[in-house]
């Protein structure tokens, strides 16, 4: 099946045949026509399959008709992280040549009155990370009720990052009558909920199983020891024993690994940026630039970059920190072994993530082959940092009594002797008879403290 049999517009066809694309992947032959027909459509397949061409193509040849009004974008499509959003924008620069479509991208990092003029002169396409998105309704600078076309991509890294409630929010803000387009890679139960929640009799489009990685990507994983040096040790040795090796992305679970491993590389000679969350947006934005020009040869990421990120020719994956969540497992390894292509995707494993790895293989349905024992060699300029160890004690028995000191105590010295008023009373008293097994515990021991007289 060619392009030219989905149903898209002359124009369409001319951007598509322009940018080297000549049959469409089986996500875009199987979802295109049923966009075309407006119906809804969940589509599920894994990631680097084409997912945003499958929505972006129908919407442009949807949207030659009619006209923009100001505050009221006539589709909108939802994505999780800035990188997406300016990735999708980026599709509809390629495969609009020749079309008249406004196209607005509101994302955070970004300058509100920029954004609000966009907004002013009215959109066609509305690409929003879903905060700023409510940020800008509540300031009432947007209507959503001429929303024609709603579109959530990667509706499954949307729970991951607790854009659920915002994520129905909108879509109670939009028409009733609208189109929904939802892509997933996997169907946890919330997602599942979503979609009979807001889709109206959906087309489900499922091109391969959810959370399964592409056959083209070869997986490996390799033992290191537990201590974060050695892990790095690790990393450099594979890196400079991979042949042939093109580049790589480098994932770390958190976001202050990223900038430790990130100077450990550029201290021992690697060229390599940056990406995570936490980063300004014009940093992020040049990290990816010098990545996708070949400048850096390394990206050391967060999960910010296993989702979606099209950067093409990635010859390898290496996973620092194994995830947490098995999902993420199959999105990381996915920014390799794109549109047919071969990868390698590596996973250093500690002996701390046993259970970790045991998810992920029961995950994808198969066992990760391990790529021999590598022991850890002595760094090449770092310092090795040996854990702190308690000076070793005497053993003794426990049962046995400690040792008192040989040295005797000094005498105490009695008080002198008081006069006590008993003892006046008892000299002109007959003493009565002694009890016999007089039981006195019970009595507290402030009665038996003796009563003084002062002189």
């Amino acid at each position: 099946m060619s392009f030219s049999q989905l149903g898209l517009s002359d124009k369409v066809l001319s951007a598509v045949q322009a940018a080297g694309y000549t049959t469409p992947t089986p996500i875009q032959s199987e979802a295109i026509p049923h966009v075309l027909a407006r119906r809804d459509v969940l589509g599920i397949a894994q990631t680097g399959t084409g997912k945003t061409a499958a929505f972006t193509l129908p919407m442009i040849t949807m949207l030659e008709n009619g006209r923009a009004r100001a505050r009221m974008p006539r589709t909108l499509i939802l994505e999780p992280t800035r990188e997406l959003a300016a990735q999708v924008q980026e599709n509809f620069d390629k495969y609009g040549i020749g079309q008249k479509l406004n196209v607005a991208l509101i994302i955070g990092g970004v300058s509100f009155d920029e954004q609000d003029a966009k907004l002013t002169r009215g959109v066609d396409v509305l690409i929003a990370t879903p905060g700023r998105l409510l940020d800008h309704f509540e300031r009432g600078r947007l209507l959503l009720t001429g929303v024609e076309l709603l579109v959530i991509d990667e509706a499954d890294r949307m729970l991951d990052m607790g854009f659920i409630p915002d994520i129905e929010r909108i879509c109670k803000l939009v028409p009733f009558t609208r189109q929904t387009l939802f892509f997933t890679a996997t169907m946890p139960p919330e997602i599942q909920r979503i979609t009979e929640q807001f889709l109206h009799n959906p087309v489900k489009v499922e091109v391969s199983k959810p959370a399964t990685a592409a056959i083209t990507i070869t997986q490996k994983l390799v033992r290191t020891g537990r201590e974060a040096f050695e892990k790095r040790e690790t990393l450099r040795r594979l890196i400079k024993s991979q042949d042939p090796f093109k580049n790589a992305i480098i994932f770390c679970n958190r976001k202050r690994e990223v900038g430790e491993l990130h100077r450990s590389l550029v201290k021992h000679g690697f060229n390599a940026v940056c990406l995570h969350g936490d980063m300004e947006q014009s940093a992020r934005t040049a990290a990816l630039d010098k990545f996708r020009q070949g400048e850096a040869k390394l990206l050391v990421a967060s999960d910010v970059a296993a989702r979606g990120l099209d950067i093409p020719d990635v010859s390898h994956v290496f996973n620092f920190d194994v995830p947490h969540h098995a999902d993420d497992y199959v999105h990381r390894i996915g920014r390799t072994g794109r549109a047919g292509k071969s990868g390698v995707a590596i996973s250093i494993v500690a002996p701390s993530d046993t259970k970790s790895l045991a998810a992920i293989e029961k995950l994808i349905g198969q066992s990760i082959v391990w790529d021999g024992d590598l022991p850890a060699p002595a760094s090449d300029g770092e310092e090795r940092r040996e854990p702190r160890r308690r000076k070793p004690q005497a053993s003794r028995n426990r049962n046995e009594p400690r040792e008192r000191s040989q040295a005797k105590p000094a005498p105490e010295t009695k008080p002198a002797p008081v006069a006590r008023l008993s003892d006046v009373r008892r000299k002109s008293e007959p003493k009565p008879a002694p009890e016999q097994d007089a039981d006195t515990s019970h009595l507290p021991a402030f009665l038996f403290r003796p009563t003084r007289i002062k002189a």
